[in-house]
């Protein structure tokens, strides 16, 4: 049974100067974390020169694909009838990411199919969290 999906999607890296940077960028969603989506940037696309990966809520891309979500470290609104803009923010500046909106959404329906909307608390492993949450207070 398939518990983890991964999509390469073609983004957009859009910088502070006029050129705009075309880039792989992996979507992956795992069932074990059923209320988050993590975006992962390859090593030339970052300051470090290692990949980055950002993970955020779920629901956050679904509602920002048709209409602009979030507040924080992430946020994401439509850009035109085809793209999605996707901004992360941290202490070393702004990120701002452009990605045709039909890759998000088939990502999205194969998420939705692996856990349903809604129903994301079923696939929680409370016990194995307390558990580690104990663990860790030792």
């Amino acid at each position: 049974m398939i518990t983890v999906i991964e999509q390469t999607v073609q983004a957009r890296l859009v910088a502070t100067a006029p050129k705009v940077e075309t880039l792989p960028v992996t979507l992956c969603y795992d069932r074990s974390d059923p209320f988050a989506v993590r975006m992962a940037f390859p090593a030339p696309a970052t300051l470090e020169g290692v990949e980055v990966s950002w993970t955020f809520g779920r629901e956050l891309l679904e509602t920002g694909v048709s209409r602009p979500a979030g507040f924080g470290d992430v946020r994401v609104r439509p850009y035109g009838p085809d793209r999605t803009v996707v901004e992360f923010h941290a202490p070393e500046g702004v990120a701002i990411v452009l990605m045709e909106t039909a890759d998000l959404h088939r990502f999205l329906e194969r998420a939705t199919a692996l856990v349903p909307a809604g129903l994301e608390h079923l696939y929680l492993d409370v016990d194995h969290g307390l558990a580690e949450l104990m663990r860790d207070s030792h």
